[in-house]
């Protein structure tokens, strides 16, 4: 999924409880699926970042030298302009985008 075309809010803003918990019926496992897409979204834009910077990495042997790179500081400051994880996957939530299932049902 492209997290960076994500309309979810920057800040933080109330939801309607009502709206939250229709998919479930239950507020408490809607939380629950939201917090854990919330913890999928996190770990995938973490492994994104990661890549991207290693590209960047110089390897050598001395720690005196510090580079600051143009690129890679610019790479930091838009992953840490985007909306958090959390924001991302209600907004997620709210939208049907999330698929969840309950095996006790099944």
């Amino acid at each position: 999924m492209d997290y960076k075309d994500t309309k979810a809010p920057l800040s933080t803003i109330t939801y309607n409880k009502n709206e939250v918990e229709a998919p479930t019926q239950n507020i408490y496992e809607a939380i629950s699926i939201i917090a854990k897409r919330a913890n999928q979204i996190n770990g995938d834009l973490k492994k994104e970042l990661v890549d991207k910077l290693e590209e960047f990495a110089t390897y050598n042997d001395s720690l005196e030298e510090v580079f600051e790179n143009k690129e890679q500081i610019e790479v930091s400051k838009f992953y840490e302009r985007l909306p958090k994880p959390t924001a991302m996957a209600m907004e997620e939530w709210l939208n049907g985008k999330v698929y969840f299932r309950t095996p006790e049902t099944e």
